[in-house]
């Protein structure tokens, strides 16, 4: 496991390099699926949410990212991909996926890994 995180981490740093990105804001942009908050964000990095918001800041400098009213919790923000976000994001899901660490997996073995580490986390 520890072999295969490093693999998968090491991608995520050559592909986030090519796009001009750091590899918390590549994990940033793959994990910004919809709109979250800052704390969702950071529970989907495995970080605290003060290196959450600093990541989402260089992202809204960029121009990638905006934060926005919650519609239902005045008190909260939430993160929003820009055009260009979601344009980059797109580029960078592509190049995630290519040449993968998990590319050698047929799609079924990569559907059947997810669901045994799912189990695993979910015990």
């Amino acid at each position: 496991m520890g072999t295969l995180a490093r693999r998968i981490d090491a991608h995520v740093r050559d592909r986030a390099t090519t796009l001009g990105l750091t590899a918390p804001q590549a994990v940033a942009l793959r994990e910004l699926t919809g709109p979250l908050t800052l704390r969702e964000l950071a529970e989907r990095m495995c970080c605290e949410p003060s290196n959450a918001t600093f990541v989402s800041d260089r992202l809204e400098e960029q121009g990638l990212v905006e934060r926005r009213p919650h519609p239902s919790d005045r008190r909260a923000k939430q993160l929003v991909l820009t055009p260009d976000g979601s344009a980059l994001r797109e580029r960078l899901m592509a190049l995630l996926s290519a040449e993968s660490p998990l590319a050698p997996l047929t799609q079924q073995e990569q559907d059947t890994l997810q669901d045994l580490l799912q189990r695993a986390v979910d015990r």
